[in-house]
């Protein structure tokens, strides 16, 4: 993650939500064009930049900077770093501090961060003043390949992951790839399993090409830039044809109902991050449609070994301070947000890049699942 820091003619991917379409521009050095690209949408606009005390101390100024540039008034609103910020208190802080900062209708508030910051900011944004627009400019690989498109905002619950919030559409995402040369590796790594999601999930060829190519997206390479929007073009065009996931949107959750109850039992902690859990879902999932006669073994040990060969976990075991209890899992999985009237609902796959939406999955086959790979965490 050394690449030098400079800019490149962005690739620039549009959303088709008709009257609220925008566009997802992806490319390095795109945070120093913010303030001419929302100068463009909105003349006279004032901006509140939502963000943490770790992405400020890296961008914040040169996202104030990129604003001023563009003779836009700008105040910064900062909160802790971590998913304990997707809470009550938080939210009332930050809906409070736009308010205060007197953010009006047609001003713009900026989450710039990563997923947590997006869907905080976003969330805030949605219900300050009934509904105020807001851009994205995410500085993780995960925020910008997934969170930061499709409108899906909110925070967390005691009794499960994202369950309060609201779909709420940015009016522009800007994915400057460049910033994700200062990002930890184990936050990089965490965001590289939302990539690999798209591939396994509706793209064999695509994870056929990163299983040849991840390193040279984890140096910076052009294929980092060709990976994002590879993953951007994929979840822009499942979110223009299912904005608010009554169908086809719920395959982005491959991996993701396993994978929100182990992030529910870390306390939602720096124990496992979110693209952690996901990981391990996906390998769960996999494994999980292996029992089921839906995949080949084979399909589901070649999907693990990639995961795992870029250092992602894929067993049970590898969840540090080890996992609750079988009990407690089942209770999570049971208030993820696809059941429906009790039943849960699992996104499974027939094959490399051919997940479906699996409805009415009895409780007790997952239960039995889970209590062998908890009785036996390295299978």
């Amino acid at each position: 993650m050394t690449a030098p820091l400079k800019a490149s003619e962005p690739i620039v991917v549009p959303v088709a939500l008709g009257a609220r379409a925008y566009n997802i521009v992806i490319g390095r050095g795109q945070l120093a064009t913010l303030g001419a690209r929302i100068k463009a949408l909105r003349a006279s606009a004032k901006c509140a930049i939502v963000t943490d005390a770790n992405v400020a101390r890296q961008h914040l100024t040169a996202c104030q900077m990129a604003l001023k540039a563009a003779g836009i008034e700008s105040t910064a609103i900062v909160v802790a770093p971590g998913e304990g910020s997707k809470s009550y208190a938080t939210f009332e802080t930050v809906c409070e501090a736009i308010i205060a900062a007197r953010i009006e209708r047609g001003d713009l508030v900026v989450a710039l961060g990563g997923g947590v910051i997006g869907d905080l900011a976003g969330y805030a944004s949605a219900s300050v003043r009934r509904g105020l627009d807001f851009v994205q400019v995410p500085t993780t690989l995960l925020a910008q390949v997934d969170s930061s498109v499709g409108g899906k905002t909110g925070i967390n619950s005691r009794q499960g992951k994202n369950l309060i919030g609201a779909f709420h559409q940015p009016v522009l995402v800007i994915a400057d790839t460049a910033l994700l040369d200062t990002l930890p590796a184990r936050d990089f790594r965490a965001g590289y399993a939302e990539m690999a999601k798209y591939g396994l999930l509706g793209d064999a060829a695509f994870f056929s090409w990163l299983e040849a190519n991840w390193r040279d997206v984890f140096a910076g390479g052009a294929g980092r830039e060709q990976a994002i929007a590879v993953c951007c073009r994929g979840k822009a065009g499942i979110v223009a044809r299912d904005e608010r996931e009554t169908a086809e949107r719920a395959l982005l959750n491959l991996g993701h109902t396993f994978g929100h109850a182990f992030e529910a039992g870390c306390g939602f902690s720096d124990r496992l991050l979110h693209g952690e859990a996901v990981a391990l879902g996906i390998a769960l999932a996999f494994e999980f449609s292996a029992r089921r006669g839906l995949i080949s073994a084979a399909d589901a040990a070649r999907a693990c070994a990639h995961l795992a060969a870029v250092g992602l976990p894929t067993q049970i075991k590898q969840v540090p301070g080890g996992v609750p209890g079988l009990d407690a899992l089942m209770d999570w999985i049971a208030q993820d947000k696809k059941v429906k009237r009790g039943k849960l609902t699992f996104i499974l796959v027939r094959g490399i890049g051919q997940a479906f939406v699996e409805n009415d999955v009895d409780a007790a086959e997952v239960r039995a699942f889970l209590a062998d790979k908890l009785s036996n965490p390295s299978a």
